[in-house]
Order: structure tokens, then sequence, then C-alpha cells
């Protein structure tokens, strides 16, 4: 199968190489969005952990006194419109994972079609934004960047070849940073969500923490469930690591419900008995907890504690520090420097 599906990712490569470079003569237009913009992206199809890591870059430089702002496609989202995600909007409306980085950075959040439009409602709506940060987008030169972070899990580039063939977007590691020295650059920085960095690169800490969230904010301790047969229930690119995560956590999984990524749980109905205690990711539960409650079952989200090592967060100031027109507060000395 793979022999004949060779041809078909040479086809697919000489056309992303002839697209990139119309970009680099310009012959197809790319446009800036008027503060410096970075963009965590993958090179790989499929979930590589890119949210997490935009939530904790927000929260970093949010802490080092920059006004920071998200912009996104809003994959999965019913709307084609341009607009800002507020608390109140519709997970279906926005977008799981965009209503998830606001709810956990409370940055300004912008989702549309097209991402220039997105980071200019953001800025026009948030003239002191001082610096975009893009969830996804690395393929997207239509919109140009100052800094791209490639993002990648245990998976590592597969097999190393492009799509159909492989699970490679784009070719790698011809789009390194040392390799590109024109305006649609190359990666700067590698970061690996995984246990294990599947090569070289910065890497990054990922575990659940100790307590669950109610639909009305109120915690429940992990330890408290043990001895209780609960169901756990994800819709993300791989369910089973959070059903991995949670016995790790030393919980018994009674039932596991593995659900396509970004599930819209549409006239969904929990299939569990009255009484249970159903476990979900935060990303599910911007959509779950909106819904109807399903009558005498415990609904808990399990956040997400992800850590990147303080290597790479050094690494991104130094790269950052010559874009602003004010430096980072508290930024170090040392900035390290970069695997990638």
């Amino acid at each position: 199968m793979a022999c004949l599906l060779w041809p078909v990712a040479q086809v697919y490569a000489l056309l992303i190489a002839l697209r990139h470079r119309l970009y680099r003569w310009g012959a197809f237009k790319s446009t800036s969005a008027g503060v410096p913009l970075l963009i965590v992206g993958n090179v790989v199809a499929g979930g590589a952990g890119k949210t997490p890591v935009v939530i904790a870059i927000v929260k970093h430089l949010q802490a080092r006194g920059l006004k920071v702002g998200v912009v996104s496609r809003g994959y999965g989202r019913t709307g084609k419109d341009c607009r800002e995600v507020l608390a109140s909007t519709p997970a279906l409306e926005a977008g799981d994972e965009p209503l998830l980085i606001l709810q956990a950075t409370d940055a300004p959040v912008f989702v549309a079609p097209r991402r220039i439009d997105a980071a200019r409602a953001l800025l026009a709506a948030h003239p002191a934004t001082a610096l975009i940060v893009c969830d996804d987008g690395l393929q997207h030169y239509a919109l140009q960047r100052d800094i791209e972070i490639a993002v990648f899990d245990e998976r590592g580039v597969g097999n190393g070849w492009l799509l159909p063939a492989g699970p490679l977007r784009e070719p790698w590691p011809q789009r390194l940073r040392q390799a590109a020295p024109s305006r649609q650059r190359g990666i700067d920085l590698v970061l690996h969500t995984g246990q294990t960095a599947a090569f070289e690169g910065f890497t990054s800490t990922r575990q659940l923490a100790e307590h669950a969230r109610a639909a009305d904010g109120s915690r429940v301790a992990l330890s408290s469930l043990r001895g209780e047969a609960v169901t756990a229930l994800a819709g993300i690119a791989k369910p089973e690591s959070f059903f991995a995560m949670l016995r790790a956590c030393g919980l018994t999984l009674g039932q596991t419900i593995a659900l396509p990524d970004h599930y819209r749980f549409e006239s969904y109905s929990l299939p569990v008995a009255a009484g249970s205690t159903v476990l979900c990711t935060e990303k599910d539960a911007v959509k779950l907890f909106a819904m109807p409650p399903a009558a005498q079952v415990r609904l808990l989200a399990v956040p997400l504690e992800f850590s990147p090592e303080a290597a790479f967060l050094a690494a991104l100031d130094g790269l950052l520090s010559p874009l602003l027109s004010s430096p980072l507060s508290q930024l170090p000395s040392d900035h390290g420097h970069q695997t990638a």
C-alpha cells in the first residue's frame, strides 16, 4: 500500500515546494499583522499538543508583563465569521480549543477562517496588544510570522514520508531555521510534548492535576475517587493518553469512551448509569458543561498541567526581546541556547 501512495506523496512534495517558493518570490501575498506574531503548529497531521503549548506560552508572557492576544481558525466550529471568543460564546461557534485558551489565560482570542482577519480584528478591539500568538498555521503562509514553533509528540515524524504515504504535512527538517533565510523562514524552536523526545529539541512535562473540576467550579480530589469504578470520556486526538494518565493516578476505569477529536456532543447522551462519575478532559468540558446535566451523573473535568522546560522559555524570551518595543520584565540574563 505504501508503494502505491509514494508517487502521490512525491507530487504533494512538489506542490508544497512550489507553493512555498511562490510566497517567497512574492507571487502569493503574505500579510503582516502589524505586531510581532508567533505561530505554534506542527508538521505532522493529527494532534500533537499545540493548545497546551499555546496556553503555557501565553501565561509565561503575561507573567512577564506582555499584553498577548491569540488568533485561531477555530477548527470544528459551525460559523465562518470573524469574531471575538467570549466566555459566553458557545463552543460550537468559537471552537473548543479557542474557548479553552480563553478560559485558561483570559487573553483576547479571535477566530476567523483567514487568520489575518482575526489578527486585524483583535488589534482593532485591543490596540494595546503587543504580541499575537497563532494557534496552528505553520503552513498558512498568507500570514507573516516572526517566530515559528513546531510541536511534536512521541510519534516524531513517523516514517518520515509526506501525506498520504506518511504523516508529514511538509518536508522535515528542510524548513529548520538555518535552512530558510527568507521572510517565510524556518522553524525557530522545536518542542516535544510526549513523555520522551523523538529527536533533538526542547522537552516538556505533562501530567494530570490532583483534582477534577465540576461545572460549578468546585473541586474534587482525584484521590477521593480511588476504589470507585469511574467512566472516562475523551474526544481528543489520542483518548488513550488521557485514560492512561487517569490509571497512573490510581483510578479504576470501569468504562472508557473514546470519541473523535473535536467531537461536538450535539444531542449526545452519556451512556452511563445514574449515580456514575464521569471524568473528561477540559477540552471536552467546554462543550459538555454547557449541555443540560445528565440526571444523577457527576461530570468532572480533569485539568492537564503542562510545563515546557525552562530552557525553552528562556530561548523564546531571547527571540522575542529584539522584536518588542519594550523589554520583557525580569528577562533572564542567560537565555540558554536553541537545541532545535
